[in-house]
């Protein structure tokens, strides 16, 4: 199944190339571009798209609130892509709702990689991002009691959650633990639901927060 994908971003060469990088992968096909937050909400309404690859800092309109207009309105997933790794555009792209936060100094191989994991459902963040997310916006003393749903989990599940907390990928998860893929894609299903959050990104920050990542 192709995944239909709108472009945001002011540059109109690093638009260009990255249209050109995705659109190298037959599995991706880019059906709409942008220079600016409002215009991508609008082709993003207007195309049906499936998945928005969204710059952060836009003169026209900041793609901050363009995701968070696309996320809440929409539904449409959004995986933000900028140059910058600072605090405030981490915590300001996950509270508006993306599914993931790249820099775009993302190799290309990586990218797709990433466009297709957030397409299919999976938050995508990268490690230099992680680390940002972690040190400052989960920087808080434990707090068990704003996560009801972590007394849900069995001991198997705060495993594999503990697991995504560092970053680590299903595949990864399933060599820590000795568990086959299928098994820990279940296990993290249940995770979300459990924990009543969209995507891993939530689950980690849930994690964190409680004091159950180390």
């Amino acid at each position: 199944m192709t995944v239909r994908i709108v472009v945001v971003d002011d540059n109109d060469l690093l638009r260009a190339g990255l249209v050109t990088v995705l659109g190298s992968d037959p599995d991706l096909e880019v059906v709409a571009e942008a220079a600016d937050g409002p215009a991508g909400v609008r082709r993003t309404r207007e195309t049906g798209a499936d998945l928005v690859l969204m710059d952060v800092e836009m003169a026209g309109g900041d793609g901050i609130t363009a995701t968070r207009e696309i996320v809440s309105e929409l539904g449409v997933r959004v995986l933000i892509l900028t140059m910058f790794d600072l605090d405030e555009y981490v915590v300001g792209g996950l509270r508006a709702g993306a599914s993931g936060f790249l820099l775009k100094t993302t190799e290309p191989r990586a990218l797709i990689s990433a466009v297709k994991a957030c397409a299919a459902g999976q938050a995508t963040v990268g490690d230099a991002v992680m680390g940002r997310l972690v040190d400052s916006f989960l920087g808080e003393p434990a707090r068990t009691a704003a996560a009801p749903g972590l007394e849900r989990l069995t001991e198997r599940e705060r495993d594999v959650l503990r697991a995504m907390a560092t970053g680590m990928s299903n595949a990864e998860i399933a060599g820590h633990l000795f568990l086959g893929e299928t098994t820990v894609k279940t296990h993290v299903a249940r995770i979300l639901d459990k924990l009543g959050v969209r995507d891993r990104v939530q689950a980690v920050v849930v994690a964190h927060r409680a004091g159950v990542a180390g």
